[in-house]
């Protein structure tokens, strides 16, 4: 790591954070110490930075805002890409071109402001554009998916190319980039359709207020924990059901709120989110035989879900 980290100050390929602490970089608010975080600033430095992990055999993991990950306690043996270089912005007519980095709940604004519909569902995902098409978040019965023209991404050959909206098969919570998590989001291009401010900003304000009175803002969380499962009950009214609100496993709760959150209630550990999460999803396969998916990733964990 020492020899990475001194060829990549040494090829000037962007900023460099030794020894994060991961808590600071996730909605949670928890996680270990990773080996090193490098912010490479622009796409070639990119590609040499890959260069250079290959180079030194090391893991790596892309990282937007954090917003739907969970590190485990113990330090992170790798380096961590945040992408908060890829944040720029272009419209023209009813299109956006827009950086991985950017932030899209900011972009959501812009578009109100622009007169542009179609990411109103956005206006509350705290996530990056990349992030939001790797999870292909939504909400509101809408999601990426369905805005998403085209993506530029590297590939796992440094190559630089361009995924359609078909290419991407995006799904309930799920896209190609998922599968294929050596492929990195560099850029989108999203399709808008033209509309009414007043009336988009009407809608995002109201979502907001809801979004305020039904979930619980005021604690770190990474937003659902499970996805819905098809033809049953949503994953909250199953867990609420069961009894399973205010349930604590150390600093962690099921949210009394909205059952399908889990808070870091009281300084946490991500070991008491994570076996939280588990006991949860647990309890609902044994009381009603519905295996519930975790919408969240666990990173550096040894168990798999």
């Amino acid at each position: 790591m020492k020899e990475f980290i001194q060829e990549f100050e040494q090829l000037e390929l962007g900023k460099c954070t030794k020894k994060p602490s991961l808590s600071k970089y996730t909605t949670y608010r928890v996680g270990g110490i990773a080996d090193c975080m490098v912010y490479p600033k622009n796409i070639d430095a990119l590609i040499e930075t890959c260069k250079l992990i290959k180079k030194y055999h090391l893991s790596y993991k892309v990282v937007g805002k954090g917003s739907n990950l969970l590190f485990s306690d113990t330090p992170y043996h790798g380096v961590i890409i945040k992408l908060d270089a890829f944040d720029k912005v272009s419209f023209y007519e009813h299109k956006v071109r827009v950086g991985a980095g950017f932030s899209l709940v900011r972009l959501a604004s812009m578009a109100a402001k622009k007169s542009l519909t179609g990411l109103e569902f956005a206006s509350g995902i705290p996530g990056t554009v990349g992030g939001a098409i790797f999870m292909n978040a939504g909400a509101y019965k809408s999601d990426m998916g369905y805005i998403v023209q085209s993506i530029k991404v590297l590939t796992p050959d440094l190559k630089v190319i361009t995924l359609t909206n078909q290419e991407l098969a995006f799904h309930y919570r799920t896209s190609f980039l998922q599968k294929h998590p050596n492929y990195i989001c560099l850029e989108a291009v999203l399709r808008l359709q033209k509309g009414k401010k007043e009336a988009i900003e009407t809608v995002m304000r109201e979502r907001r207020e809801r979004r305020k009175e039904s979930q619980p803002l005021e604690y770190p969380s990474a937003g659902s924990v499970f996805r819905n499962p098809e033809n049953a009950l949503p994953a909250g009214k199953l867990i609420e059901d069961l009894g399973l609100k205010g349930l604590q496993k150390g600093g962690a709760q099921v949210s009394k709120k909205h059952a399908n959150f889990i808070i870091n209630y009281q300084n946490a550990q991500a070991r008491d989110i994570h076996d939280l999460i588990l006991f949860v999803q647990d309890a609902i396969k044994e009381h009603y035989g519905i295996h519930l998916k975790i919408e969240q990733e666990f990173v550096n964990w040894e168990t798999k879900v």
